[in-house]
Order: C-alpha cells, then sequence, then structure tokens
C-alpha cells in the first residue's frame, strides 16, 4: 500500500505528492483505472476547487475537469469572474470509480472507504496550495471535508470556517447537465444558482501581497 507523505513531519511540494499519488494502490479502484488523476493549477493558487473524482475523459487524459463537467464549469467560471487558470482544480477520490454498460464505463459515486483512502493526498494538496478559499463541487466533495452529515441542498452557497480556510459548498456541474425538467430542475436556474456560489467564493477571495 502507498502511504502518503507525513504532512506532520515536512510540508511536501506539489511534485513530490503527485509523484507518490501515481503510484497509490490505497484503495481497489486503481486495479482498472487507467491511471491516477492529480490536481492541476498554480502552486500557490487562492482558490482550490474540489470535484468528487475523475470522470471517463479524465481517467484517459490524466487531468481533472476536462470532459463535458469540465466544459461547464468554465463557463460559470467566466460568469463568475473567475479565471479557471487562477484556480487549482482537483478531486476529493483521484481514480475513477466505475461500471460497465456494454463497453460504456458508467460512472459510480464514490464509497465512504474509497473518500478515506485518499483523503491524505487531498489533504497533502491543501497543505501545499494554502488556498484562502475552498469550494466544494458536489455533496462527495462537501463529505470529504466536512464529514458524512454534510446535505448538499441546505448548506449550498453558505461559507464557513475550515482549517484557517473559508470554505464554500456548491453543485457538481455534472448535476446540472443531468438536470431533468420532468422532475422540476430547470438547467438555466440550476446554472444561475452555480454562478451565483461561485461568486460568493470569488468575493471571498484577497489579493496576495
Amino acid at each position: 500500500m502507498t502511504e502518503p507523505l507525513d504532512l506532520f513531519a515536512e510540508a511536501p511540494d506539489l511534485d513530490t505528492i503527485r509523484e507518490q499519488a501515481a503510484a497509490c494502490t490505497r484503495c481497489e479502484l486503481y486495479e482498472h483505472s487507467t491511471q491516477t488523476v492529480f490536481g492541476v493549477g498554480p502552486t500557490r493558487a487562492r482558490l482550490v476547487m474540489v470535484g468528487e473524482q475523475p470522470g471517463d475523459q479524465e481517467d484517459r487524459q490524466g487531468a481533472p475537469f476536462v470532459g463535458p463537467a469540465g466544459r461547464l464549469l468554465d463557463q460559470a467560471l467566466d460568469a463568475a469572474g473567475i479565471a479557471r487558470d487562477d484556480a487549482y482544480v482537483t478531486n476529493a477520490v483521484k481514480h475513477f470509480n466505475f461500471r460497465y454498460q456494454g463497453k460504456r464505463r458508467i460512472h459510480e459515486t464514490p464509497k465512504a472507504p474509497h473518500i478515506t483512502a485518499c483523503r491524505p493526498w487531498l489533504e497533502a494538496e491543501l497543505a501545499a496550495v494554502a488556498p484562502q478559499v475552498l469550494l466544494t463541487l458536489g455533496a462527495t466533495a462537501g463529505k470529504s471535508l466536512l464529514g458524512a452529515k454534510f446535505r448538499i441542498t441546505a448548506e449550498r452557497g453558505e461559507p464557513r470556517s475550515w482549517n484557517d480556510m473559508t470554505l464554500v459548498p456548491t453543485i457538481h456541474p455534472s448535476a446540472i447537465l443531468r438536470a431533468d425538467r420532468a422532475r422540476g430542475q430547470d438547467r438555466d436556474e440550476m446554472m444561475a444558482g452555480f454562478v451565483a456560489d461561485l461568486e460568493v467564493a470569488g468575493g471571498l477571495l484577497v489579493a496576495r501581497g
């Protein structure tokens, strides 16, 4: 089993953490995934966005948020006045959890052991980047940092203190892509709410000297 660096012994840099995470075998997801999908972005970003896990395209390309949800995230960030290149983007779980449907790989929600196994990598990233603001995207990302009692519908868009940072939870962009009018979900309304949450996070950022 690959063990992350002891964060209390030293503060590792992102390149070292990325190299270690590439060989991670802390849970079974590595057995069928193409690769570990580590975070990307500035090493001292003021904003870190934490998603759930890689999707099919992310697993194949080795980078987070490069599929349809990533394109929608780019649109929302642009509407909120946040440059994606200024943010560090990662996931709570670094390997793709899926099932086959024919030849297609269908997303499966990560389970608690997967989140727990990946938590040291996420903590290492946050320690190295030291952002001002964390934006969690979706319930899995929120639960990974706030615990199992976190509820996205009740707590989204509400800033709270977390380990000397400010955390703002919001929905995952894939939820907007899956919006179903038959269930009373309007994609435009969901997008507007998502942008509003991003604006909350953006408004908390303070220029670094």
